[in-house]
């Protein structure tokens, strides 16, 4: 190589290493936070909620590994456990922290200031996280699952895929106000579809069983399943049982119907997380967590599950076909 390209060569290198050296940011410049989930590590049905609140950090601009640094813990819908991921999380001194769920609780009790963004959180106001829909106030904002209106949607859908349902067991938590407040909303409903309902308890999952063999001993029965952790947490037992009894039964997230339940309507998860991560990209960027609304879902998903359908013997009209946001064959 002539002298005068091997000056080129390194002179064009020299002039690219300020560049080269922006590019890569400072420690200081990487951004941390933390995600906390109430489910388990591995677990299929949160895969696509994660993925969506990456795709949104990566829509704000943001690139994981480089610029964002995300640390994940899990706290399997146990309480103890939350505690401890909790702390963790906290120990690593994040920036924002996102949580899911059950979960939420037991962040909060001890994130007094880092910035927390829960998602898919049942009552916020009721539970006590904010005192304030509209404005929050404090270190706390987020995306709550539903509003209990939607609890009437179940019951008036269950009456359109089994018209002739008269008696209608709700699995609950009567321990929570969500729980309290789903089954009001039912109840209140009732009368105008022609139906009676009857709780069930969520201490343990005999005591669900108990119940839903006892109950459907009495045709024209029909089942609905509250939103709400102890529910969640027999989830494969409830949709098994209720096809064992050939119960139709509505649901309240797709993770129901995905495990083989009949029929779920409630908030798109994925949407709501993705949303989330604009939250987390905001507090990023200098805004305050209590002056940001909690959303209520603007995205529902209504999943039909045809084979469940066929296994108790139940055509699904084609009215609700035509409604669902997915048909599982």
């Amino acid at each position: 190589m002539r002298r005068r390209e091997l000056i080129a060569v390194f002179g064009g290198a020299a002039a690219m290493w300020p560049l080269l050296a922006r590019a890569q940011p400072a420690p200081d410049q990487v951004r941390r936070i933390g995600v906390l989930f109430s489910g388990s590590e591995g677990d299929t049905l949160i895969a696509p909620s994660m993925a969506a609140f990456r795709e949104g950090l990566q829509q704000a601009g943001w690139s994981i590994g480089r610029d964002l640094q995300i640390d994940y813990r899990w706290a399997e819908t146990n309480s103890a456990k939350a505690r401890g991921a909790a702390e963790e999380l906290i120990a690593l001194k994040p920036d924002v922290i996102a949580v899911t769920g059950t979960a939420v609780e037991a962040l909060l009790q001890l994130a007094q200031a880092v910035p927390v963004v829960f998602v898919i959180a049942v009552d916020p106001l009721g539970s006590g996280f904010v005192t304030s829909l509209s404005k929050p106030g404090g270190n706390v904002t987020g995306f709550m699952q539903f509003e209990y209106s939607l609890s009437a949607k179940w019951a008036e859908l269950l009456k359109q895929i089994a018209p002739g349902i008269m008696r209608v067991a709700v699995i609950r938590d009567s321990a929570t106000t969500a729980g309290i407040g789903q089954f009001a909303v039912i109840q209140s409903v009732a009368p105008s579809l022609g139906i009676e309902v009857s709780p069930i308890g969520t201490r343990s999952a005999a005591e669900i069983e108990n119940a839903l063999r006892a109950f459907a001993r009495t045709t024209n029965g029909g089942l609905i399943v509250a939103s709400g952790p102890a529910a969640g947490g027999h989830r494969q037992m409830i949709v098994d049982l209720a096809a064992k009894l050939k119960l139709p039964t509505v649901y309240p997230n797709r993770y129901y119907a995905d495990a083989g339940g009949l029929v779920s309507y409630g908030a798109d998860f994925a949407d709501q997380h993705r949303r989330a991560a604009g939250y987390v990209d905001r507090i990023l960027k200098g805004e305050t967590a209590g002056d940001l609304p909690v959303q209520a879902p603007t995205k529902y998903d209504l999943v039909v599950n045809l084979k469940a359908a066929k296994e108790i013997g139940l055509t699904v009209p084609e009215m609700v076909l035509a409604r669902a946001t997915e048909v599982i064959e």
